[in-house]
C-alpha cells in the first residue's frame, strides 16, 4: 500500500467516477464503497468514499457535495509508453471533457490529467534543441511523440 493517497472530493459522482477510471486503465480494479449512515450528512444508503487502484495507485473518492471544485492546481501526470497509449488515454480521458494545451486534459468531472511520454525528459534533456522541443510542445494539445522527437534534431 501506499503511502500517500490521493483522495478526491466529487459532489455525488464518486462511484460514477470509480467506474469511469477503473474501465479506462488496464492495471485497475474497484474496491470497497462505504455507505452513509443515519448519521449523516449524506442520505442514507448513498455511497459516501469509494476506493479503487488505477496501475497500483490506490484513490479514495468522496460524495463530499458541492462545496469544492477541482483545479488545474492538481493534476496526475500518466506517463505512456507509446503513442497508441497517448492517443487512447487522451479520448477515453477526455471524453465529455475538454483537451488543453501542452498534454493536459480535464475529464468530464473536472479531474485535470497529463498524458504524457514516459521518455519526455529524455526527449528534453538529450536534445541538442530543447527549446525547439518545448516550442513544440507548447503547440500540441495532445502531445504526439515523432514530432517531440523530429523536433528534438
Amino acid at each position: 500500500m501506499s503511502k500517500i493517497t490521493p483522495f478526491l472530493w466529487f459532489n455525488d459522482q464518486a462511484e460514477e467516477a470509480m467506474n469511469f477510471y477503473t474501465g479506462i486503465f488496464k492495471n485497475s480494479k474497484p474496491g470497497y464503497l462505504s455507505r452513509y449512515t443515519e448519521a449523516g450528512p449524506g442520505k442514507p444508503g448513498s455511497v459516501m468514499v469509494a476506493e479503487f487502484e488505477l496501475e497500483g495507485q490506490r484513490f479514495l473518492a468522496l460524495n463530499g457535495g458541492p462545496a469544492f471544485k477541482f483545479t488545474e492546481a492538481i493534476s496526475f501526470v500518466v506517463n505512456c509508453e507509446t503513442q497508441a497509449e497517448i492517443d487512447e488515454l487522451w479520448e477515453k480521458l477526455s471524453a465529455g471533457g475538454e483537451p488543453g494545451r501542452c498534454g493536459w486534459l480535464k475529464d468530464k468531472f473536472g479531474v485535470s490529467w497529463q498524458i504524457v511520454p514516459e521518455n519526455l525528459s529524455d526527449i528534453l534533456g538529450q536534445s541538442e534543441h530543447p527549446d525547439r522541443v518545448m516550442q513544440a510542445i507548447f503547440q500540441m494539445d495532445k502531445l504526439e511523440i515523432a514530432e517531440l522527437e523530429r523536433a528534438a534534431g
